[in-house]
């Protein structure tokens, strides 16, 4: 008998990419995605250790789940991902009914690992110290059938005093651009129109093959995709941000004029407490550069409060140069105390309502700067890629949501003489912005246009892209997946 799986993804965008990793392989052993509402045969979590609350989430999720495989004794739980590599043993004895428990290195060992638990009766617990196989070279099954993630590397050279990543990712490991280039022509070949390059450190791409200049390269080389549409990358370090990414964003007509470019704190005493090695000036000398070069560019930032020793004045600069920066958009953060880092051990850890104070100060000035800037944008003309599920109210006002290209979302009408027949999540609309709030853009006029695209036939019949790796050929479609995984914002891209 066919049996069923659903994967449960906590974190940031490399665990939603690895989380299509997992499904491939999964799909490859034969499994299929379990139906909504039905009792899988396998559940896998794929976690993160960033924040405080992740092992309450887990664990609290894994006891859900005691009763239903009380009730089926062929289930199978799993758990991999951030939290699963720091707390290894540690979850099957707090969770024996757990099967299998894998790390962030050896994603590929998860249906041999089933397999060998099941065939043993007894839980499985595998976790490696450094890279066994690039993810990328694995079978995924994508999430999108217009969007996609490419990884031109894994782990994080960095050691901010905060962060657990790489400890638990290991040290950066690079794609060679060939590859990069040969998973994304693989994906535009099946009418993803989209693709984000993804990293801990993008900018610090090519420090493994002695090029310092490989990612402007790479973005570059992304332009010369025909048929891709929109490159976006997440997430810079501003430490390695140098000018000839900045050139190659403004020359390469298909990469989007938006920069996610985490801040963390304004305090130049905290940021050096953080082991970030910047400070606020070349921050801000950064953003006066990138919107020299492109004056609508967005950029969107993660921010810290309440770091160990953080003071008012520390607080107060961090304010300033929000105030200064003009973000369209903010991740903000209460510093969570991560056993295993240095800040944790840090003199000065802060009361909570103190943190609590500062945080809601910080996101409502943030919410200002945004709304004002998105006012600016109140008249113009946007051009969007209908997006799934990313407008919460869009049934009930009748709206469909896109993202611009400057990744605003933005809740539009489908409607008008432009209409070419119905529009679907992955076709390409132009409308006019009618309304704006602080973390969203309105256009209830008619469409200016509307272009259906195959990402858009494929969408509407369901279909998703299905990478065997990029050794091994173009991708192939698959039945949808039934239940699609969430993902955090921010989360370990720093």
């Amino acid at each position: 008998m066919t049996r069923t799986y659903q994967i449960r993804t906590f974190g940031c965008q490399m665990n939603v990419h690895d989380s299509e990793r997992l499904a491939g392989q999964l799909e490859d052993a034969g499994y299929v995605p379990a139906a909504a509402g039905g009792t899988p045969d396998v559940v896998v979590f794929n976690t993160c250790a960033v924040r405080e609350n992740a092992d309450n989430k887990l664990y609290g999720n894994l006891g859900h789940l005691r009763s239903a495989k009380a009730d089926n004794p062929g289930m199978q739980i799993a758990v991999g991902g951030c939290l699963a590599q720091k707390d290894r043993g540690e979850i099957v004895r707090r969770a024996p009914w757990v099967d299998v428990v894998f790390g962030t290195h050896n994603i590929g060992s998860l249906p041999v690992l089933l397999e060998r638990a099941r065939h043993n009766a007894q839980a499985q617990v595998e976790i490696l110290e450094s890279l066994e196989t690039f993810p990328s070279t694995l079978p995924a099954r994508r999430e999108s059938a217009y969007s996609g993630w490419v990884s031109i590397s894994v782990g994080c050279n960095n050691t901010c005093t905060f962060c657990i990543v790489p400890s638990l990712r290991g040290k950066e490991r690079d794609r060679r651009p060939g590859e990069v280039l040969a998973e994304v022509e693989a994906l535009v070949a099946e009418g993803v129109l989209e693709v984000t390059l993804l990293g801990q450190n993008v900018n610090s791409y090519g420090v493994e093959f002695g090029d310092r200049f490989a990612f402007g390269k790479l973005l570059r080389s992304c332009g010369s995709v025909d048929g891709l549409e929109r490159v976006r990358f997440t997430s810079p370090h501003p430490a390695a941000f140098t000018d000839d990414v900045i050139d190659a964003m403004a020359e390469t007509p298909n990469v989007c004029h938006q920069l996610h470019m985490p801040l963390q704190s304004g305090s130049d005493r905290v940021l050096k407490a953080m082991r970030r090695s910047y400070r606020s000036s070349r921050f801000l000398s950064i953003l006066d550069r990138v919107r020299a070069a492109m004056p609508d560019a967005a950029i969107t930032t993660d921010i810290i409060v309440g770091f160990p020793g953080e003071t008012e004045e520390d607080f107060e600069q961090t304010l300033e140069v929000v105030r200064q920066a003009r973000f369209s958009g903010a991740f903000t953060f209460q510093y969570s105390k991560r056993p295993g880092t240095p800040a944790a051990e840090m003199a000065g850890q802060l009361p909570k309502e103190v943190v609590q104070e500062r945080y809601d100060r910080l996101v409502a000035l943030q919410d200002e700067i945004a709304w004002a800037e998105n006012k600016k944008l109140l008249g113009s003309k946007v051009e969007l890629l209908v997006a799934t599920g990313e407008g919460r109210k869009d049934a009930e006002t009748r709206r469909m949501s896109g993202r611009a290209r400057d990744g605003r979302l933005v809740h539009f009408t489908p409607a008008g003489a432009a209409v070419d027949g119905t529009v679907r999540p992955g076709d390409i609309v132009e409308t006019t912005v009618t309304y704006a709030a602080p973390h969203h853009l309105v256009a209830d006029g008619d469409l200016l246009s509307h272009r259906r695209t195959r990402a858009g036939d494929n969408a509407e019949a369901g279909l998703r892209p299905r990478t065997s790796g990029v050794a091994l050929g173009l991708p192939s479609f698959g039945a949808p997946r039934a239940e699609a995984v969430s993902s955090g914002s921010g989360g370990c891209a720093l």
